[in-house]
């Protein structure tokens, strides 16, 4: 039996990158998972590589349930919409994982402020409203996991010297974080008190290597020494997702760091595993 058994999952950006990894592997402990996305099919992004009809192929073929389920998370009635779609599928919702993300790379004296409206509008109001959503749920059960994926960007640059990275353009991304991340303690400490239920966020320890950071030439490919593996932050998702809510809510952290406390990485070594470089392989 998987550590999902029996488990609905929402993934959102589940169409390529970390959230495809989170939907296999959640997919593959046994959880019926509902990816979501703006990408159904292949090609119809213009830039990046992955679809939802891909990322479910692969789970079906691997014997796990999943269906896809196409929407803008930043419109509130498809956030709703998804949600329910999904109950419709599946049935009330145990897990959901908020990965969907949007960022442009451009300096504040030149951001569009509707690209910057569209960002907290998925990066920081559609994890706000999903988890609003699966709460109705969650709360009457007194169970469910809400898994926010952050990054390191939450962490502002201090006052310098900076480097060049510093100064390309990720304001945005990292102000939207940390809102994120403080939604996420500010949500774990209102449903406390239901027992059962767990929000946690974990951002990857280092760059992972995924169709858009590649794009954003943020790494040079899926290989390039210093990347993460995607595997490590659904690795990391599923541990948050499957732990009692007692250990893990109100979590803010990074995917090396849970998995080497909960043993994983260990483990891992001795089964031969390299979680070194950055392929796609999940383990």
């Amino acid at each position: 039996m998987g550590k999902l058994t029996g488990k609905v999952a929402i993934v959102t950006g589940a169409s390529r990158g970390i959230g495809q990894q989170i939907a296999e592997l959640f997919a593959a402990e046994g959880a019926r998972v509902v990816c979501a996305a703006r990408t159904l099919n292949e090609g119809d992004h213009r830039m990046l590589e992955g679809s939802l009809a891909r990322t479910v192929a692969l789970i079906r073929h691997r014997g796990g349930e999943a269906t896809a389920v196409t929407a803008d998370v930043s419109s509130e009635a498809e956030c709703i919409a998804l949600v329910q779609a999904a109950r419709d599928a599946y049935g009330p919702i145990d897990i959901l994982v908020n990965n969907a993300a949007l960022n442009y790379y451009l300096p504040t004296e030149t951001y569009p402020t509707n690209r910057w409206m569209r960002c907290f509008a998925i990066n920081v109001h559609a994890p706000f409203i999903l988890s609003k959503e699966v709460l109705k749920d969650m709360v009457p059960r007194r169970a469910g996991a809400i898994v926010n994926i952050s990054s390191g960007a939450a962490i502002g640059p201090g006052r310098g010297p900076y480097q060049d990275q510093a100064v390309r353009g990720g304001v945005m991304y990292g102000t939207t974080k940390a809102a994120l991340e403080r939604f996420t303690q500010g949500l774990a400490q209102e449903v406390a008190h239901h027992g059962g239920i767990s929000v946690t966020a974990v951002s990857p320890s280092q760059v992972v290597p995924t169709p858009g950071t590649i794009h954003h030439k943020l790494v040079t490919g899926i290989d390039d020494p210093k990347g993460e593996p995607p595997m490590l932050m659904a690795r990391a998702a599923l541990l948050l997702a499957s732990e009692p809510a007692e250990k893990v809510n109100g979590r803010v952290t990074y995917s090396q760091q849970i998995l080497k406390e909960y043993g994983w990485i260990e483990e891992a070594k001795g089964r031969g595993v390299s979680i070194q470089g950055s392929g796609y392989s999940l383990v």
